[in-house]
């Protein structure tokens, strides 16, 4: 570093002599590092989360964030560039997922101020105003409009919306379910796995959170399991358990859901060739045109029978 006076030399040299002291010190030339190569060598190693979760943070970084500010030096990235950045960010992105992309920014701010190359985390800048997010109201379908597409849906899943609007396990609990964790006795179910899928690839894992537990089955649901196990048998599956990657244990379930291969069940080709349809023939989404996509919002996906 290089000063107009002795004098200010002199006030620095103190000022980083008691920070030493307090192992408070930071040296500016640590922070010199551009964000992308500090994301790339230092920050991306340590992010921890499941599979999927891992995947979403990636993806905010990669795609929202260091094509706008990557080439930036730690030290350089102030409220002024924040502001600017936020503006741009808003109009790329609905403001919920803006504020996701800025608390992963947050998080390498922090992680470098822990590594010694900042000493505060610009985005806590009174100036850097996040995103506002609408308030979020979860909506329900009414009970008529469940039944209908429980009703129209192909029969071998219907079990699939009934379990879902009954007991509120979410798409890939119902598609994680083994006849072992239905208590018919005690009248409830074991909700102890999910199916995902990532990268092409299933596997097994704990449901959200992590946690397992114990839902209410009412009589209804258990009336149309029993059912279900005599129209449709149960399949044994074995996929890696945790993530998708090949080198993962892999753990063998009996599914109460499978194709009519005896696979597991991928969310996206049943979201497309299962509930859209049956959507539209319930008349929640007007039928597909040839060679186009489905016309569907996010709020009549799967999950709103966990709502309802």
């Amino acid at each position: 570093m290089s000063f107009a006076t002795l004098e200010d030399a002199k006030a620095w040299l103190r000022r980083a002599g008691t920070d030493s002291e307090r192992g408070e010190f930071v040296d500016p030339r640590d922070g010199s590092i551009t964000l992308a190569d500090y994301v790339t060598r230092f920050w991306k190693a340590g992010v921890r989360g499941a599979p999927g979760t891992i995947k979403r943070v990636d993806e905010r970084v990669r795609l929202h964030i260091l094509p706008h500010i990557g080439t930036v030096a730690l030290r350089d990235i102030s409220a002024t560039v924040l502001r600017s950045y936020i503006t741009t960010l808003e109009a790329e992105c609905a403001p919920r997922y803006a504020q996701q992309i800025l608390t992963s920014l947050s998080n390498i701010f922090e992680t470098a101020i822990d590594d010694k190359r900042l000493v505060r985390n610009p985005m806590r800048a009174k100036s850097v105003r996040w995103p506002k997010v609408p308030e979020d109201q979860r909506e329900a379908w009414p009970l008529a409009t469940a039944q209908r597409v429980r009703d129209v849906i192909n029969q071998r899943y219907r079990v699939a919306v009934v379990v879902a609007l009954g007991c509120g396990l979410r798409q890939g609990e119902v598609f994680g379910l083994s006849p072992e964790d239905v208590d018919f006795e005690r009248g409830v179910i074991r909700v102890r796995r999910q199916v995902q899928l990532l990268n092409g690839r299933l596997y097994f894992t704990l449901p959200k959170g992590g946690k397992t537990r114990i839902v209410d089955m009412p009589r209804s649901v258990a009336a149309e399991l029993a059912a279900y196990f005599l129209l449709y048998p149960a399949v044994e599956v074995e996929l890696p358990w945790g993530g998708p990657e090949l080198e993962r244990e892999k753990r063998t379930f009996t599914l109460v859901l499978t194709t009519k291969y005896g696979n597991a069940i991928r969310a996206n080709i049943f979201n497309d060739e299962v509930w859209k349809p049956a959507l539209a023939k319930a008349g929640v989404i007007p039928m597909r045109e040839k060679g186009k996509r489905w016309m569907a919002s996010r709020k009549d996906g799967f999950h709103v029978l966990r709502h309802t």
